[in-house]
């Protein structure tokens, strides 16, 4: 009987279980947020070391050459560059000056193979003869479905894992080679696409953009370190941009609306178009894209502002908002944006990385400038954040950021 007795103290009743049951339950809901808060810091940090390589690079870069790379850069032929549709052919002998300034640095992050590729003709179909044979990189403006089967410019579809935030999960068409770093065009929506008119042999828009282009990067015009007056640790060189998921995202996903002007109305101009019941996306009918294809982040090669730019106007993760989809896109207001919560990485002038929180100081978005072309004398009108995007506005840098 006793022997018995001992036999059954040996098991669990079915309470004991359950009970057991709940608490690992409880401690496994407890423990799965640190696991996922520990796994996003991890990213986070490789993000910011791959930003750093890309830091290092630069200098590297302006070290070799005396200046920066150029963002919207290459060759080109006066005559044909940008006419008719340069987005729907493929260029065979140029690439009509379309080049992101990330282009330059490849050779400078381990990719010397894949710049190779770039700095001499490819002929992905081996037959000697256009419209396949593309000279100096190819026009990274070309949409995959101009390409015939087999004849795709590879370099352009590469996914470089030194251009790409771990935290971001976009993969795949019908983006191509996919980035989340972008170059810094200041604090203006004026002349941030094709600065210059360098591509037609004109001089058309020069005087404009120098005046309303103040960034770090200026398209189609060669800086450097010396053009950076209000110092490199207080001027924002690059910033971090999320990639287009096709989700109606405002932070991934472009729109111009049918009136109105981002350039005069100011950048809070399509606000008004942002959904009451889901503020992060646009109301859907106004997603107005031209292609497939042109989503933020999409292209690592082209030099436009949706694909490899960002503005210090409104402050991360706000919204993009385009003047036009001229060209393949035109000037507008192109935010820095991650997946990390509460801000984004940007790349200072010297190197360091740092990380900006959404709640910056960046003045007011429904306060522009009276035109572009007092943006140059004007005071800047986007706070601190607007200040940190400027090359040498004479401002200084007294708030910690």
């Amino acid at each position: 009987m006793k022997l018995n007795q001992i036999r059954r103290t040996l098991g669990f009743t079915l309470v004991e279980l359950l009970v057991v049951i709940a608490i690992i339950g409880v401690l496994v809901g407890l423990l799965l947020p640190a696991v996922q808060s520990a796994r996003e810091a991890a990213r986070r940090m490789s993000c910011s070391n791959n930003f750093k390589q890309i830091g290092l690079a630069l200098h590297n870069y302006h070290a070799a050459f005396g200046r920066l790379p150029m963002q919207e850069g290459g060759t080109t032929n006066a005559a044909n560059a940008d006419s008719p549709s340069p987005e729907s052919t493929i260029a065979t002998s140029h690439n009509r000056l379309r080049l992101s300034w990330l282009v330059p640095l490849t050779p400078f992050i381990e990719q010397q193979a894949l710049w190779e590729q770039i700095s001499n003709p490819l002929d992905p179909n081996e037959d000697g003869v256009a419209p396949f044979f593309q000279a100096m990189g190819g026009s990274p403006a070309t949409y995959l479905a101009n390409y015939t089967a087999g004849s795709e410019y590879k370099p352009w579809l590469t996914d470089i894992v030194s251009f790409r935030c771990p935290s971001d999960p976009g993969r795949g068409l019908p983006s191509q080679g996919r980035t989340n770093y972008a170059a810094c065009l200041g604090d203006a929506p004026h002349f941030n696409s094709r600065g210059n008119k360098l591509d037609t042999g004109s001089d058309w828009g020069i005087y404009e953009a120098n005046i309303a282009c103040r960034g770090m990067f200026m398209a189609r015009r060669s800086m450097q370190f010396r053009d950076v007056l209000d110092g490199l640790s207080n001027t924002v060189a690059a910033g971090e941009i999320m990639t287009d998921l096709g989700v109606n995202d405002v932070r991934q996903r472009p729109i111009v609306p049918a009136t109105g002007n981002v350039r005069t109305d100011g950048a809070g101009y399509c606000q008004p178009h942002i959904s009451e019941t889901r503020p992060t996306v646009y109301d859907e009918q106004l997603t107005t894209i031209v292609s497939q294809e042109q989503r933020r982040g999409s292209r690592w090669a082209y030099g436009r502002p949706l694909y490899t730019g960002m503005t210090t106007i409104l402050p991360p993760n706000s919204e993009l908002c385009m003047h036009s989809f001229l060209d393949g896109d035109g000037d507008g207001v192109v935010p820095p944006s991650s997946h990390h919560p509460g801000g984004c990485h940007v790349l200072m002038g010297d190197g360091a990385i740092r990380f900006i929180t959404d709640s910056i100081e960046a003045g007011s978005s429904s306060n522009p400038p009276a035109s572009w072309a007092n943006i140059g004398p004007s005071p800047n009108p986007y706070g601190l954040w607007g200040s940190l995007g400027t090359r040498a506005a004479s401002e200084v840098i007294k708030e910690e950021f």
